[in-house]
């Protein structure tokens, strides 16, 4: 059992066992839903969050390691890896606390402190930190025009250099100091001058304050939103009772007594001088950076709730729909779908101003639902779906013969869909603004079969969607999606090969491949056909050892017996999904 595996069951509460069952099988390049789906034996039914928080918690902690093997070489290169160090370092559990134990041996370019060490004024630095003498008498024996000290002020700042050095690199006052910060400082932002116009719409972050480990993350993404426009500058400082608190817990960890002695005077300066010039803004830096990924992660986590949601909605059916594009000046957009999706017609109408035909427009929606026997009406929620509503509702009034069902529907994404590539390969025949309403209506039969197809950013699930961590967002978007096809499963007789791709162990290679099949065949009828699927491919031979196959051809097969299994497949309903448990 590796520690590792021991480690982040610890940290899950999960067995031992488990943890190394599933950093094997995702070494051996299995991703979350087919380990949740098709090896439920052997992580003991851990589901997906648990997989996806262990897979996570697995990528960092293997990161952290990396970076603590740097480290230990870097210093062990320079011979000054000594057994409490390299003990502290293996101990450190955060990257943090990683680089503060490494801050002193960092290799750096050339700076004060270290010039001040070259012209040999560490003996004074020493004596001034322990109070020995005069600070101006003892800096006269380490005058070195040669080395550029001409004065004893300038024998002084070297001592201090050295001095603020030693505080900014002292690990363990570093982290006390970061987390006494983080609980008791307070961010404030105040506008710039004459910004005030121009940054109207973050009027609430002009005059602004709060402690910062209490502050919501929408209000930290809209502060540093509003930093990076230019229109708010901010800080990070302890609040006026906390004012001398750095430099107690600074003399703590340093040893050091500011008395009312020369040499105490000039000390506590010093100390003063190396929490406002050194720590301070290197521990905003820091904290600043915390709070971004904290509110990142907030952020992205309502996103994919939000996703997952919208994915996830029950489907009205397989049913004849009316799908509603609103629109004012450009009319409705509106497209009629038969109960398997496929575009029966399609027309614009122009109810609303500045044409304002809504007699017209009933009657050519009358003629419509009629004509095709709809069941149910896709309003998309845009500009001017109130209004579009309200002439369903007249409709529906005055022709109670139609039998449909209105529903206000999310058009989140329906025009980048419209703009795609695939959208164009699905509808060539029809205009893009037309395609938009063909995707309202099939979203209200099957949400996610239709929304699998649009980039999950492109649906707008979120606030400020574009000031977080884009490739965290990307990730876990796409995880959410990946998920949700693997729980609900896919119509293996009606899906796009968006939806079966990500269907557990299966390719965009393999579902289109699977669909063209189905294009050219017809409907799968038996689940022997799915091997008659080019690519799809036979079961490895068995004179070749499991553990000698390559991990595609494992898992490929794999998929390929859970999908053939009886209990997979359901011909008597709509519904038979290709990726419903396989336990």
């Amino acid at each position: 059992m590796t520690s590792l595996a021991q480690d982040l069951a610890t940290d899950l509460n999960i067995r031992a066992q488990q943890a190394e069952a599933v950093i094997r099988l995702l070494d051996e390049g299995a991703t979350v839903p087919f380990i949740a789906r098709y090896r439920k034996e052997a992580t003991q039914g851990l589901d997906d969050a648990q997989l996806r928080q262990l897979a996570k918690r697995l990528e960092q902690r293997r990161e952290l390691n990396a970076r603590r093997d740097t480290i230990l070489q870097s210093i062990r290169q320079q011979d000054k890896l000594t057994p409490e160090l390299q003990a502290a370092l293996q101990a450190a559990d955060t990257k943090s606390r990683l680089e503060d134990l490494y801050l002193p041996y960092k290799p750096k370019r050339q700076n004060k402190a270290e010039l001040a060490r070259t012209a040999g004024l560490q003996p004074l630095a020493d004596t001034l930190s322990r109070l020995q003498g005069t600070p101006e008498k003892l800096a006269t024996r380490y005058l070195n025009p040669n080395k550029g000290i001409n004065t004893t002020e300038d024998a002084l700042e070297g001592a201090r250099q050295i001095l603020t050095e030693q505080i900014a690199e002292h690990a363990d006052l570093q982290s006390q100091l970061r987390q006494w910060l983080w609980n008791r400082g307070e961010l404030s932002s105040k506008v710039i001058k004459d910004k005030q116009q121009e940054g109207a719409k973050f009027a609430d972050y002009f005059d602004f304050s709060q402690n910062i480990s209490k502050l919501p993350s929408h209000r930290a993404l809209a502060i540093l939103r509003a930093q990076q426009a230019g229109i708010v500058r901010y800080k990070l400082r302890p609040t006026d009772a906390d004012a001398d608190r750095p430099a107690e817990l600074i003399s703590r960890f340093t040893g050091w007594r500011c008395d009312n002695s020369p040499a105490g005077r000039w000390l506590a300066t010093c100390i003063q001088q190396a929490w406002q010039k050194k720590l301070l803004p290197s521990l905003e830096n820091q904290l600043i950076k915390q709070l971004k990924q904290d509110a990142d992660a907030e952020a992205i986590s309502v996103f994919s709730r939000n996703l997952k949601d919208l994915l996830l909605a029950a489907p009205a059916g397989l049913k004849a729909s009316l799908g509603l594009d609103p629109g004012l000046r450009t009319g409705v957009k509106v497209a009629v779908l038969d109960n398997t999706g496929k575009v029966l017609d399609h027309t614009t109408v122009y109810p609303h101003a500045p044409q304002k035909q809504w007699q017209a427009a009933q009657g050519t929606l009358a003629k419509l639902c009629q004509k095709y026997s709809v069941n149910l009406i896709a309003i998309g929620n845009g500009t001017a779906s109130r209004e579009t509503e309200q002439l369903v509702k007249d409709l529906l009034k005055h022709h109670p013969d139609i039998q449909a069902v209105p529903v206000v529907v999310s058009e989140a994404g329906a025009s980048v869909y419209s703009a795609s590539e695939l959208a164009s390969e699905e509808l060539p025949e029809l205009d893009v603004s037309i395609r938009g309403a063909v995707s309202i209506a099939r979203r209200l039969q099957d949400p996610l079969a239709e929304l699998v197809k649009i980039e999950p950013k492109a649906i707008g699930v979120g606030q400020y969607q574009h000031d977080v961590d884009q490739n965290a967002l990307n990730q876990s978007l796409e995880d959410t999606v990946e998920d949700c096809v693997n729980h609900v499963g896919a119509d293996l007789n009606t899906a796009s090969a968006q939806l079966l791709s990500q269907v557990a162990g299966l390719n965009m290679t393999t579902a289109q491949n699977i669909v063209a099949y189905r294009d050219q065949h017809g409907v799968f009828t038996s689940r022997k056909q799915l091997l008659k699927v080019p690519a799809w491919g036979q079961k490895p031979s068995n004179s070749v050892p499991a553990s000698s196959r390559s991990v595609t051809e494992r898992t490929h097969w794999t998929v390929q017996r859970c999908i053939l299994r009886p209990t997979l497949w359901s011909s008597a309903s709509p519904k038979h999904r290709v990726a419903k448990s396989a336990s």
